[in-house]
């Protein structure tokens, strides 16, 4: 199945129905499909054939979903780029997958023009704006005619090419198949209902995956996706009201900012039925505050990577509902920490060293299976080799799974901290440390020790205008943590550094202060 049947779904129950609102700008289900069929031309009248390679390099805009289903009609892959890359990454990403075309905004042109000034390849520029020079050209003067002697093949397997956010390493380009979202969409989600609608709000940029399963999937649902070309706190507020907005995918740094706003309560969250969250690690105390903010909203924590396409677990809303006995409560406020059980069409195992299943309560690699897997790294034999084994994706994220099934990240293996032989959990010690309340973000590292290995160290952003005593943040952990878990160095910052998805770069902490 290709991804742009998913959209030949959508326009033949809801063609009427508006696909997507964007800049005040809306286009039905039924008109989408038309200026995608019209942009096939477009790609093929330039020379694009099967299994060419087409850059986006832009924030999110309706022109990448026309690019993306046109490419998709006819073979092509597309390589959604971060507009904040800098010129060596840009560099490095052209001649690892080498495109054909180039799509992007004209700020991006000159950095765009340098790149490929040093880059082994020479690809078709084109100007997502109406200002641009020569060598580019303007999107809307490209040609659409149809000519009858080109012909399309849309056999190719192969969908996009999604490069990772690098936080430990080069950046690596996720083979994904047609397969890792049509099956998703298939097995996990409502149908176009001609006599139901739901309005998606997209922030998350399109250059990651959990942009793109969100895109994709509202359109499979026929939902109207209403497209914010950048996050911000203010614009999205504003958003939900004024559209009505029922469902939004968020990443904790959004959540955060949007509930820490001075101006949260200037509008109305009536209409907001689900919130999604993912993509980085949610602290408790931010997700807590935002339950509380959003009452009668249904809160789901989706668990992937862009190796695994889309979600493979999730927390569902009834698990986010705190209400029973005390012991109920208590449980419940422990599993809201998880990220879930496995999603019915992918398995999910946790294996030690030896790739052996262990048991309940049992720290090891999560590990993933299915249809929706990624097939492996472009251009990168090595490093597939590494994480596909038998059929099974090594996610190099640690966990465990309790007695009722759900899964307890641990870290990530390259961040476990190794103290005197005991292995440490970050995750378990930022959870604790986050429970104090002039805590606004921590990261937990070790560095390098003679006597111990490494030792457990706090990095830590104090809330605004609170000042805090050292020994404050130890006296609080002895009663929550065993001895050898205890930060034994805290380090106050003013702010963490981040990758452009909210994930904390604890590698550069470890560079920093080591």
């Amino acid at each position: 199945m290709n991804i742009n049947d998913l959209l030949e779904i959508s326009a033949s129950i809801c063609p009427e129905r508006k696909g997507f609102i964007y800049k005040n700008n809306s286009l039905t289900f039924g008109e989408l499909q038309t200026e995608v069929l019209s942009f096939s031309n477009i790609l093929l009248n330039l020379g694009v054939k099967n299994g060419d390679r087409i850059f986006y390099f832009h924030t999110n805009t309706v022109d990448w979903v026309k690019i993306v289903f046109a490419a998709c009609n006819i073979g092509a892959v597309v390589v959604p780029i971060n507009y904040r890359s800098k010129a060596e990454e840009l560099e490095f990403m052209l001649n690892d997958s080498n495109p054909n075309i180039i799509f992007a905004g004209t700020r991006y042109h000159d950095l765009i023009d340098s790149a490929i000034s040093k880059s082994n390849c020479k690809p078709i520029c084109v100007s997502i704006d109406d200002e641009f020079s020569d060598p580019w050209l303007g999107i809307n003067n490209l040609d659409n005619t149809y000519n009858s002697l080109i012909e399309s093949d849309n056999n190719n397997s192969l969908a996009l090419l999604v490069y990772t956010a690098g936080t430990t390493s080069t950046p690596k380009a996720v083979i994904l198949n047609h397969s890792s979202f049509c099956d998703f969409a298939l097995n996990n989600l409502n149908p176009p209902d001609p006599e139901f609608n739901e309005v998606n709000l997209l922030s998350v940029p399109l250059y990651h995956v959990a942009g793109i399963q969100t895109l994709i999937s509202g359109i499979y649902s026929a939902r109207t996706t209403v497209i914010q070309d950048q996050f911000e706190a203010v614009e999205w507020m504003k958003s939900v009201e004024k559209f009505n907005v029922n469902r939004v995918m968020l990443v904790p740094t959004m959540l955060k900012q949007i509930i820490d706003s001075p101006e949260f309560t200037n509008y109305n969250y009536q209409s907001l039925d689900v919130i999604t969250y993912g993509a980085a690690p949610m602290p408790i105390s931010v997700l807590e505050e935002a339950i509380s903010k959003f009452p009668g909203t249904n809160f789901i924590n989706a668990f992937g990577q862009t190796e695994t396409a889309a979600t493979i677990t999730s927390l569902g809303p009834d698990d986010h509902k705190i209400f029973g006995t005390e012991k109920e409560k208590e449980l419940k406020l422990k599993r809201l920490t998880s990220i879930g059980k496995p999603l019915p069409d992918v398995e999910v195992k946790i294996v030690d060293d030896n790739s052996e299943e262990v048991d309940s309560f049992v720290i090891g690699e999560i590990i993933a299976k299915g249809d929706r897997i990624m097939t492996g790294y472009w251009n990168n034999e090595k490093e597939t080799n590494s994480v596909l084994i038998n059929g099974w994706l090594y996610t190099g994220d640690l966990g465990y799974i309790d007695d009722a099934g759900y899964i307890f990240l641990s870290g990530r293996a390259k961040d476990f901290i190794k103290r005197g032989g005991e292995m440490i959990s970050p995750e378990e010690i930022e959870q604790i440390i986050y429970g104090h309340k002039n805590i606004s973000e921590v990261a937990v590292i070790g560095l390098p020790d003679e006597q111990w290995g490494e030792v457990v160290v706090a990095v830590i952003v104090l809330k605004d205008g609170d000042l805090v005593d050292k020994n404050v943040i130890f006296d609080f952990c002895k009663d929550k943590l065993s001895g050898y878990k205890r930060p034994e160095q805290i380090i106050f910052v003013d702010k963490l550094p981040r990758n452009s998805m909210g994930k904390i770069l604890k590698k550069d902490l470890r560079e920093m202060y080591s």
